[in-house]
């Protein structure tokens, strides 16, 4: 039975049609990952299921349970399903401890004591624990992304979703951040990621669905979509990352 179902999903804005009948589905502790051209609908994609944006059709279900349309606990949705954005968004005024404990303390509950000490555990399997306390403007891009990354799973959350998270990096800085998804991966935790990075996606997804203009054109295995591509468009695209050195 599927984790998470995107069940003929339309997004508008106004006469705009962004997603066009978005039809796919997910395996618990899968990684799917979203390619596709810059505007082809992957991080909107990913919004929708979060509830930053609003779907005009159709229904996302995650864990049996309809996160789609009006009357939704969004609290409740966003205790199970993180999201990592291309800016780190970290809290300028807060240093990397409070950043990540904050939320576990507001939204789970948990004792302030409690909250610092998981997330002293977490910083240190990122590598990060000796950067507890300095603040944001403090660390390298990477390293905010890494600690966005624990922010997120620090709800302990059941479903991950990751918005071109390296896009903002300096090259050199892509790799501490992969490092982590890849751990994340091989934990079993379940994400979805919208991604430039075709290496990086053949190794670690155990899906890939290529987007152009709003749909699906094709998905399937890796090795499936980046060596055999049934879809012109899709060898055109990949053709392309190729000639660029991004495969």
């Amino acid at each position: 039975m599927s984790f998470i179902t995107f069940d003929n999903v339309h997004k508008r804005y106004g006469e705009n049609e962004v997603l066009k009948g978005i039809n796919f589905e997910a395996n618990k502790h899968e990684v799917v990952c979203l390619i596709g051209a810059s505007g082809s609908g992957k991080s909107t994609l990913l919004r929708c299921v979060n509830a930053l944006e609003e779907i005009q059709e159709g229904k996302i279900i995650v864990d049996g349970d309809v996160v789609s349309g009006p009357g939704i606990d969004v609290n409740r949705l966003r205790r199970k399903v993180g999201m990592v954005f291309q800016s780190f968004n970290l809290f300028p005024h807060m240093t990397v401890l409070d950043n990540i404990a904050l939320a576990p303390m507001k939204l789970l509950g948990v004792d302030k004591a409690t909250a610092r000490e998981e997330a002293h555990e977490l910083l240190k399997k990122v590598n990060l624990d000796h950067r507890a306390d300095y603040y944001p403007d403090q660390l390298s891009g990477g390293q905010q992304q890494r600690v966005a990354i624990v922010r997120a799973i620090a709800m302990k959350t059941e479903v991950l979703l990751l918005d071109e998270i390296t896009s903002a990096l300096d090259p050199e800085l892509v790799n501490e951040v992969l490092s982590i998804v890849r751990t994340l991966a091989s934990e079993g935790l379940t994400m979805l990621l919208a991604t430039h990075e075709m290496t990086f996606a053949k190794e670690v997804a155990d899906k890939v669905v290529f987007l152009e203009q709003g749909r699906i054109l094709e998905e399937g295995p890796p090795s499936q979509i980046f060596e055999d591509p049934r879809e012109e468009r899709t060898r055109a695209f990949l053709k392309q990352v190729l000639e660029s050195g991004r495969l």
